[in-house]
């Protein structure tokens, strides 16, 4: 059984993004994130959870431009998966499809900002927040395209670096609770805090929440059972070829020794199942 609704930090994948369909968190939360002045906000509530065709995987992005067409896209990472820097790309890559319509000048092209929170480091130096842009690496000026990608990370330690009160939002992220707003008189953690308050009382977002739940069940188990079914085939294929090869006598070793098994693996080209 996974965690109660009621009791989910921000930082929880659904949460973040069910919380961020409200367009006035969004705001403070890009304010805040990015220490910049924010228009008033449009979501695009149809991006915010994303389902992939086959219905294998879930994404829970945020898309969001303001009145002065600048777009925005949030995303909350509570593991370290690899490859942040390319997915960023990916998700910039996108939104400048997504804003462009077909024969459109390229000078049409809006800023954008993509923004991965992180409850890790996700480059070890230390920061709360790390901001990229493209940049000549020659004479140091930026190249202006209007791009940029931004981390931030819960787990900084250079708070004098930085507001506080971006370091205040970061904590509370990791811990949306009562008492942790009650030690601080930041008003945009009260703020956020009554908006979260008032989303979990929600009976129809704590259905929808059992819901995903279920379905990431759902596809778990799924894995396992096409992760034993690939194993199982790869077993088949491995004896039938140490059989071809006049092995039969060794197949009795893959099952007791490790590192036969893999050997054997390697010798006739098979993947074993992850």
């Amino acid at each position: 059984m996974g965690t109660r609704f009621q009791d989910l930090n921000l930082s929880n994948y659904f949460l973040f993004a069910a919380a961020a369909e409200d367009e006035e968190v969004s705001q403070l939360l890009l304010e805040t994130l990015l220490g910049i002045r924010v228009g008033r906000v449009k979501v695009s509530v149809e991006h915010s959870f994303l389902y992939s065709s086959d219905f294998r995987s879930v994404r829970l992005d945020v898309f969001v431009s303001d009145e002065v067409e600048v777009r925005y896209n949030m995303e909350m990472e509570n593991r370290e998966r690899g490859a942040l820097p390319q997915r960023s790309r990916y998700h910039q890559a996108e939104m400048d499809v997504m804003s462009l319509a077909p024969g459109e000048d390229f000078s049409k092209l809006k800023p954008v900002y993509v923004v991965f929170i992180c409850t890790f480091d996700p480059f070890g130096l230390g920061k709360y927040r790390y901001t990229f842009e493209n940049r000549c690496i020659e004479e140091d000026f930026p190249l202006g395209d209007g791009a940029t990608r931004v981390f931030l990370n819960t787990k900084g330690t250079n708070g004098a670096d930085v507001p506080g009160e971006l370091v205040n939002l970061l904590h509370y992220l990791e811990d949306s609770t009562d008492t942790y707003v009650g030690k601080t008189d930041d008003p945009k953690v009260r703020r956020l805090h009554e908006r979260v308050v008032r989303l979990k009382r929600s009976r129809e977002w704590e259905a929808r929440y059992m819901q995903f739940e279920e379905l990431l069940q759902e596809h778990k188990q799924e894995g396992r059972r096409e992760g034993r079914q690939d194993g199982m085939n790869c077993i088949l294929k491995l004896t039938a070829a140490m059989m071809e090869a006049g092995e039969g006598d060794q197949i009795s070793r893959l099952s007791t020794e490790p590192e036969f098994l893999k050997a054997m693996l390697e010798k006739y080209h098979l993947e074993p199942a992850e």
